[in-house]
């Protein structure tokens, strides 16, 4: 009698884990991409917040005796403005993005120090929101501005514990950002794959090297400086309270050996991001290799005795000036060295205009502009004309955000679908690139003319016999139209997330060893570890029989 077949019961499917344990994951985990993400986000976040203080300033500044925010809440603003986008969005983001590239760059499977990694993340969060603590104590925020000058930030001119709040968060988050500097001299020094020698790293590698060893050196400093501060204000100690006896040059020189080599630690990562995503789109070997990472060296290097260019105007030697002049000259021919590999790279190639591309060429384009006005600042004469002045306000944010920020979108767009595993939607990201570029021009060029007919920095008014009003509107509408192209980037991250395409292991036909595993990657990046004999092993496995890339 034959028996009937009993088909086996489908076993249930497998639920999703609660979210209070994705949660935990999250919070204790030692993986250097989730760490990454961290990093990311809280920079995004912060953005926002920085962002809405600059807003906030630039609509306080459209007419002549505005009093849309009281002068002690501009001030506030305008401390909490520069510290978040110094400390709290540019160093994170870019620290965060190398997190997540660097080690599958390498080969690796994590960081050196995995625990060390989450350790730097967490204090830098937590110091960051120290400062903003500040809110919650009387006085409330300090309104020293980003550098503090000394003496305004003695017991005599700043009474509440604003400013120990803004000192003592960006201690505990220096901390962070200094173990992680060790971190990556440590991974990149000893966990690079088989192969891959210093000379055949990934240029975003080699970059990450050199703004590693400059956290290294120049974090201290500022640490230092900040316990003195500390020491004055709950000592009693007179380092820098010029009633007493100290100096208040003392704080530029500390602050300004820190302040200066910071412009290059948010620039140079992403020099090494536009390195990478310039080859992929042009469908060109990085041009001049060696020439790049010699220029890299000799930046590092350099900038750490241009500080003093802070100070033309406070009463140094001639001497000095001279030295300090011919100091910020320099740095800029490697710069330069750098600009023109760029474009002999681009030049000829078979140019793919995906978003990283586009947001490597703003970078490329407005990165010229901001370093040229470096060069007219060098003139110790014509900066002690314009110094404080709105000038050199549009200076810096040309460099930084023509810089850092074009850069820091390029990387995001051409690696999110690596983290993903989807692909951010194209036509959003050209309506966030023309806004951005658009409303970055007319913010910041104004500046440059208000600058040069006089208008002060750090002012929350002015009066209507200046001939500022019209520059100021015209900056006030640019920022106005950035604010679309933020609130498009947010969208784009959260959206694709769920609705993006699929992107696959290798959607850009990249030649680095990050697209050499899935998308999202594996928590232990490689199976096998890969074995390396070129700068671009991906490009030398998909054409193993063409020479145009036969590696030299």
């Amino acid at each position: 009698m034959a028996t009937a077949e009993i088909e086996p019961t489908p076993a249930p499917a497998a639920s999703p884990p609660p979210w209070t344990a994705t949660l935990h994951e999250w919070l204790v985990t030692v993986d250097h991409k989730k760490i990454g993400v961290l990093y990311v986000l809280m920079a995004v976040v912060f953005l926002f917040l920085g962002g809405a203080a600059a807003i906030a300033m630039r609509l306080q500044l459209w007419a002549p005796g505005l009093a849309l925010v009281p002068p002690i809440t501009f001030n506030q603003f305008f401390t909490l403005h520069g510290t978040t986008m110094v400390f709290f969005v540019g160093m994170p983001i870019l620290i965060g993005i190398a997190n997540y590239a660097v080690p599958l760059q390498i080969g690796a499977r994590d960081m050196a120090f995995p625990r060390m990694n989450a350790f730097g993340f967490w204090t830098t969060f937590f110091g960051a929101l120290l400062v903003y603590f500040s809110f919650l104590v009387p006085g409330g925020p300090p309104a020293i501005g980003w550098f503090a000058y000394a003496p305004l930030t003695e017991n005599s001119f700043a009474r509440g514990p604003g400013v120990d709040c803004w000192a003592l968060g960006l201690i505990v988050s220096g901390i962070g950002t200094t173990t992680g500097g060790i971190n990556f001299v440590a991974t990149i020094l000893c966990m690079r794959c088989p192969g891959m020698t210093l000379r055949k790293v990934p240029f975003f590698v080699w970059v990450m090297f050199w703004t590693s060893v400059q956290i290294i050196v120049v974090m201290p400093p500022l640490t230092a400086a900040l316990t003195m501060l500390e020491f004055d204000r709950q000592l009693g100690a007179h380092f820098f309270d010029t009633q007493a006896g100290g100096s208040a040059y003392l704080w530029q020189h500390l602050f300004w050996f820190f302040g200066h080599p910071e412009v290059y630690i948010l620039v140079l990562p992403a020099f090494g991001m536009i390195s990478e995503v310039v080859p992929v789109f042009s469908r060109k070997v990085l041009f001049g290799y060696e020439f790049m990472a010699a220029a890299t060296a000799a930046i590092v290097f350099i900038s750490l005795g241009v500080w003093a260019h802070h100070m033309f105007s406070v009463g140094m030697s001639r001497t000095l000036d001279l030295f300090f002049v011919a100091a910020t000259m320099l740095v800029s021919v490697p710069t330069g060295i750098k600009l023109f590999n760029w474009l002999a790279t681009v030049y000829g190639g078979k140019l793919v205009l995906k978003s990283p591309m586009l947001f490597a060429l703003g970078f490329l384009s407005m990165f010229v502009i901001g370093g040229l006005t470096g060069v007219i600042l060098a003139c110790a004469p014509i900066d002690f004309q314009v110094t404080d002045t709105y000038f050199v306000v549009a200076h810096f944010h040309w460099v930084l955000i023509g810089g850092t920020l074009f850069g820091v979108f390029s990387a995001i767009h051409y690696w999110y679908p690596k983290v993903t595993g989807r692909m951010l939607s194209e036509r959003l990201a050209r309506w966030q690139f023309w806004l951005f570029l658009i409303g970055f021009i007319v913010t910041f060029a104004p500046m440059h003319f208000a600058g040069i007919l006089g208008m002060p920095r750090r002012i929350y008014t002015y009066g209507s016999d200046r001939p500022w009003e019209i520059w100021n509107q015209i900056a006030t509408i640019g920022a106005l139209i950035q604010v679309p192209s933020y609130l498009i980037f947010a969208y784009n991250l959260v959206v694709s997330l769920w609705k993006g395409d699929v992107a696959g292991d290798d959607p850009w036909d990249a030649w680095t060893l990050e697209w050499a595993t899935t998308s999202p990657p594996p928590p232990y990046n490689f199976a096998v570890v890969p074995v390396v004999k070129s700068r671009r092993p991906l490009w030398d496995a998909k054409h193993p029989d063409d020479p145009d890339w036969k590696y030299e």
